[in-house]
């Protein structure tokens, strides 16, 4: 009976469909997405708060090397994106059949059991983004009051507040934005993301610039930083290495990009051509970010320069960039968190296909807005987002676990897989020069991981012993 009344419905939906023009080739509803939602994705993943650690991966690099490091993983990033935006499709990168999620696309590229690590890593990467950004925004909330605590009383004053309340606020307001359906959604959310990135990325060079303008900048070095030799220069010189390389990385969800892109023209021309646009802008702003950052601070250049030992005049602006910040890890947690939550919707509706409380869907309306909620979706993303709330809360370290995941996803998401799978597609025979050259890059951006990995898990050590859980303040 409840079957039937499910047909019924299903019935009803074919009937207001006009014609097939409204589905795509997949059976699916039209997708939406165009270059400019594409490019705006990739902005919000990759122009995140990150950007403003830059200055000081800079300092323990120096000019050249640091220099030359970010316009090299740039490069490599457009490349092996682009190897990516060729597997979305197979066997065909125009013609053939859809893979709607990277896990997809290595099974079917590449077959056997490689999916399965693809999966755990993807999806462990995700969560722990979604830690990372929770932990970063309440440090943004926190250091607006801060800022505002020193202009008051000076910055000799202890001001120091608990990172708690925040990590709750911001725990329920994804928990609203959380039942926005797919990623096909997003993009509105992706738009003031990527824009208001931009606008604590330039509050940051904007400061950083009128510091050197001022002449109060700081001396810095073609190579490295004043502490050559010591063991903490080392560990933070592999630190920045594997911090430059995590914060271009976008793989985790590039697929996830191209899955919402209209089908004319071809989806892999059109997430290539949005390669290019975001990681030249992606290029841009790392670039300008870290010199004139680098150049203000020299070999003093703190963690973040609109944070905790950065920036604290004009407070009012410090506190602008801030808000910013904030704005844009609340889009971002979304970006990120949504091929989650559409594998598990996937899987349960596998499972259960005949269950209504799984698949059934409830349109609600407020005036001329319509929408449509879920009993499962509402309640298994809730349940998620309070996990990944209390678990930040609990490990206030958990940057440094991040560090840690990012390390070990960024070679076979970003390097490794987009290769293999290229070569599996191409049929490329072994030993000729184009493989040699592909398997050197691979095993150098290993190397680069692993290093990236012995760094996290050394800071991740230190970090054990200085902080409790559900007692950070800063």
């Amino acid at each position: 009976m409840e079957v039937d009344e499910k047909q019924n419905e299903r019935n009803k939906e074919v009937d207001q469909i006009p014609n097939d023009s409204e589905l795509d080739d997949d059976g699916k509803p039209k997708r939406t997405g165009t270059t400019w939602t594409s490019v705006a994705h990739i902005i919000t993943a990759v122009i995140g708060a990150g950007v403003l650690t830059l200055p000081w991966v800079m300092a323990q690099m120096g000019w050249i090397l640091g220099v030359s490091y970010i316009l090299t993983i740039a490069l490599v990033t457009l490349y092996t994106s682009n190897l990516l935006a060729d597997c979305y499709r197979s066997p065909d990168p125009v013609t053939g059949e859809r893979n709607h999620t990277y896990m997809e696309a290595v099974k079917n590229i590449l077959g056997g059991r490689m999916y399965m690590i693809c999966g755990i890593v993807q999806y462990a990467n995700l969560s722990g983004a979604a830690i990372g950004y929770t932990i970063t925004t309440s440090m943004s909330a926190v250091s607006i009051r801060k800022i505002n605590c020193f202009h008051k009383r000076g910055t000799e004053y202890p001001c120091h507040f608990s990172n708690n309340p925040y990590m709750i606020g911001l725990g329920i307001v994804e928990i609203f934005l959380s039942q926005i359906p797919n990623f096909h959604k997003l993009s509105w959310l992706s738009i003031v993301a990527a824009t208001t990135s931009f606008g604590y990325a330039f509050i940051g060079i904007g400061l950083s610039l009128a510091t050197i303008i001022q002449g109060k900048g700081k001396s810095t070095h073609l190579i490295g930083g004043k502490e050559q030799f010591s063991g903490d220069r080392l560990w933070n010189m592999l630190i920045a290495l594997g911090n430059c390389a995590l914060a271009s990385n976008y793989s985790l969800i590039a697929i996830d990009i191209q899955d919402s892109l209209k089908s004319t023209p071809p989806e892999n021309k059109v997430m290539k051509m949005s390669n290019k646009i975001g990681i030249l802008i992606m290029t841009i702003i790392f670039l300008l970010c870290a010199c004139s950052g680098y150049a203000a601070f020299g070999s003093n250049t703190p963690g973040s320069i609109l944070m905790g030992s950065g920036f604290k005049e004009p407070f009012w602006l410090v506190d602008l960039a801030n808000v910013f910040i904030i704005v844009h890890l609340v889009g971002a947690y979304q970006v990120i968190v949504q091929p989650i939550f559409r594998v598990v919707e996937i899987f349960a509706g596998k499972m259960w296909s005949k269950s209504s409380f799984i698949s059934r869907e409830y349109s609600i309306g407020i005036g001329k807005m319509k929408s449509n909620f879920n009993f499962f979706r509402l309640i298994w993303r809730t349940i998620f987002v309070t996990l990944i709330t209390v678990l930040a809360m609990a490990m206030p370290f958990f940057n440094d676990m991040l560090g840690l995941l990012g390390a070990m996803g960024y070679w076979p998401l970003t390097i490794y897989f987009p290769i293999a799978m290229y070569i599996a597609k191409e049929k490329m025979r072994r030993l000729t020069i184009k493989w040699f050259g592909l398997q050197t890059l691979n095993f150098i951006f290993m190397v680069v991981s692993l290093i990236a990995a012995i760094a996290a898990i050394h800071g991740l050590h230190e970090a054990l012993h200085k902080y409790k859980p559900f007692m950070y303040k800063m």
